[in-house]
């Protein structure tokens, strides 16, 4: 099992239930997938570096998990195509 740190963007029409539930979701993948999430931070509401889809806010929430390394494309994939994510970032921690 590796370390993994993720960084999501989530649309800023969500209110923090909806983000909650995004969240719930991811961790109910990295559960599935046989990786743990071991720390979760809401960094609330802040404005982006630049505009993605006509939007200059997101909601970015922050994950430490560990996760099995053939787990990793699969969880990127899923984030790819969940549309309240506008941008993600997974990078491994070791």
């Amino acid at each position: 099992m590796r370390k993994y740190e993720l960084v999501c963007v989530i649309h800023p029409d969500h209110d923090e239930a909806a983000v909650a539930g995004i969240v719930e979701k991811v961790k109910g993948w990295i559960g599935e997938s046989g990786g743990t999430a071991d720390k979760v931070e809401f960094w609330g509401r802040k404005a982006l570096a630049y505009p993605i889809r006509k939007q200059k806010e997101g909601h970015y929430v922050l994950l430490n998990m560990s996760l099995p390394a053939s787990a990793a494309p699969i969880l990127e994939q899923n984030l790819r195509y969940l549309e309240p994510v506008i941008r993600y970032l997974l990078t491994v921690v070791d």
